[in-house]
């Protein structure tokens, strides 16, 4: 029987250093004690925000100190909670983080408001007048946007401590799928014992016994089968709490008010669900090319996964890995590359699985440390791009924290997933220009091929369930186990038109924690779009290109994500760039089908 090892039994090379955080649970208790003092602080300003630019700079200051180290309270409780979700004592101090966060948030919660009843002309005098405050301009044009969608200071504080509750079904459903639901075992390709994971799952349903994915298949989905109506409640409450929260906020729809946040228009939603739906050709010319390499009359879901070519994938090493993406990412320059190289061997990835560790892979950390990413590392080509995309989030925050002040740190997803592509692209390109063996070639580009597909196509299928769900909800209907089962078969059978879909695939939605974050999943498929565009114009340009995509990774959140774009030449309210991305895929599945 394949066994997932114990944390204890890592070695601590392949661990992420958070003693460099926190040198100990005790120094976390400081910081958070820290917090909890100057809280009276934060609220002794409310009613005086702008009465002079003396003040308003002190206020805003203290709200950073504050929240600066709040989030490093909160980035390494989870992070410790991550590791081994089962561990009783990191989940307590994730729960205190994340009450100390929402205190800290409806402490503070009463200064957007104030800001947003004086007028810019007086904001833009006490810029004049303090030096200090002038970094905040785009912040401060940032909340008077958001003005018709701000309420009261009494308001603001109950949406503000509340947080908390509205975020309890993610916490609920992250709970039950990584640390109390356990996955079957089922007999493996040698007639052994194999146990499946919710890191693990998509990686034996690459193996090429087709009778092996397919008992894989089976058994993990008839498991989440046996919670459906747990995980429906929570995904219900989830969508309910979106609608409700947009609502308190003046918003038509929740979908409106997620993507306000970052200043994106509605249209750049349709125009990429628009496009892909109109492209599905291109995502069933692959469904063929994998019927006909795989030699069976129907393509099953179970075989969505399993590689177009011969053999299992060739073992990637963690080791060679690393190697790769260094040599892969030259093209942004000297100084990113060395500064990639570094991290990794400055213990910022935490990289095997263990048991009770928190499935899949992210990049965190925070403005006052070193980025921490955490992998469940597989040892093939998909955990080598795994690695490739997560530091694209690493560098982009490093980039951003050094060169912009806190304020402008937190960029947003819509332009993070575009770092974290370029990277995926650039190894692509790397390994197919450089790479000999004809067979890791041919598993590169099938592994490249198949990010497009669940990034491009797969990502945007979920937006368009997701945005189903929200207006079933906004509409008065009910979310229950069968309307999500009926609303994901049908996109799942219109995009997999040429496929064998079944009755399992219905209930796939339960395992995507990407549900509950609120309109996240479309800027995946965005991503990929303008990375597309970006690498495409630092292989025409060479350097200049490469250093507008610096700067668009050191600008953080210092523009709006449209404007940022801009100065990379992409524009997503155009579909050009999705097409273009189609477009690509279209022509790697070309190319796939030179090497066979």
């Amino acid at each position: 029987m394949s066994s997932v090892p114990d944390r204890s039994d890592l070695d601590e090379e392949y661990t992420w250093a958070l003693d460099e955080m926190f040198a100990s649970d005790e120094a976390w208790e400081e910081a958070y004690e820290q917090v909890e003092s100057r809280l009276d602080e934060s609220r002794a300003y409310e009613g005086r925000v702008t009465e002079s630019a003396a003040t308003l700079r002190d206020v805003l200051q203290l709200r950073e100190e504050l929240m600066r180290t709040v989030s490093n309270v909160a980035s390494y409780a989870r992070m410790r909670s991550d590791e081994d979700t089962r561990d009783q004592e990191y989940q307590a101090l994730s729960a205190r983080a994340r009450s100390l966060a929402s205190e800290a948030s409806s402490a503070a919660s009463f200064i957007e408001p104030e800001l947003q009843r004086t007028d810019r002309e007086t904001l833009d005098s006490y810029l004049d007048a303090e030096s200090d405050l002038q970094r905040y301009d785009h912040y401060l044009d940032d909340v008077m946007r958001l003005q018709p969608h701000t309420r009261s200071p009494e308001v603001e504080e109950l949406l503000a401590e509340l947080s908390e509750v509205t975020g309890a079904p993610s916490d609920i459903y992250g709970m039950l799928s990584d640390a109390d639901m356990e996955f079957p075992v089922v007999e493996g390709p040698d007639g052994g014992e194999v146990q499946i994971t919710q890191s693990n799952f998509t990686t034996k349903l690459k193996h090429t016994d087709r009778a092996f994915r397919r008992r894989v298949y089976e058994a993990y989905f008839d498991e989440w089968g046996n919670f459906r109506n747990t995980v429906a409640a929570s995904l219900k409450n989830a969508v309910k709490g979106d609608v409700k929260t947009a609502r308190a906020r003046n918003y038509d729809t929740a979908r409106e008010a997620a993507l306000d946040g970052s200043n994106i228009p509605v249209a750049v939603y349709d125009t990429l669900v628009d496009t892909v739906e109109d492209n599905l050709d291109v995502l069933q010319r692959h469904v063929d090319l994998k019927r006909d390499r795989l030699g069976v009359d129907e393509v099953a879901m179970y075989d969505l996964y399993a590689p177009l070519t011969d053999g299992e994938a060739p073992e990637v090493d963690y080791e060679q890995a690393k190697e790769w993406v260094i040599e892969a990412v030259a093209p942004l320059g000297d100084e990113y590359q060395s500064r990639l190289a570094e991290g990794l061997e400055s213990r910022w990835v935490d990289v095997y699985e263990n048991r009770g560790k928190r499935s899949g892979a992210y990049s965190g950390g925070t403005y006052d440390s070193q980025p921490y990413i955490l992998m469940n590392y597989q040892d093939d080509p998909a955990s080598m791009f795994t690695l490739a995309h997560e530091l694209g989030h690493s560098m982009h925050s490093e980039l951003t924290s050094e060169t912009q002040p806190y304020v402008y740190s937190d960029y947003g997803i819509f332009v993070a997933e575009i770092a974290s592509t370029v990277n995926e692209a650039l190894l692509t390109n790397h390994l197919l220009d450089t790479v000999e063996d004809e067979q890791l070639r041919r598993h590169v580009l099938d592994e490249y091929l198949e990010r497009f597909r669940s990034t491009l196509f797969r990502q945007t299928l979920f937006a368009d369930f997701e945005h189903r769900i929200h207006t079933i909800s906004e509409e008065g209907g009910a979310l229950t186990p069968d309307r999500l089962d009926e609303e994901y078969g049908e996109l799942k059978r219109e995009f997999y038109a040429n496929a064998a879909t079944g009755d399992r695939i219905d209930r796939e939605w339960m395992r995507i924690p990407h549900f509950y974050y609120n309109y996240y999943v479309y800027q995946y498929a965005t991503g990929i779009s303008a990375a597309n565009a970006i690498v495409e114009s630092i292989r025409e340009e060479g350097e200049p290109a490469a250093e507008r995509y610096r700067e668009f990774l050191r600008t953080g959140s210092r523009e709006y994500p449209l404007d940022l774009l801009d100065g990379v030449g992409v524009d997503m309210t155009d579909a050009a760039a999705v097409e273009a991305a189609i477009d690509a895929y279209d022509s790697y599945l070309a190319e796939f089908e030179t090497l066979s």
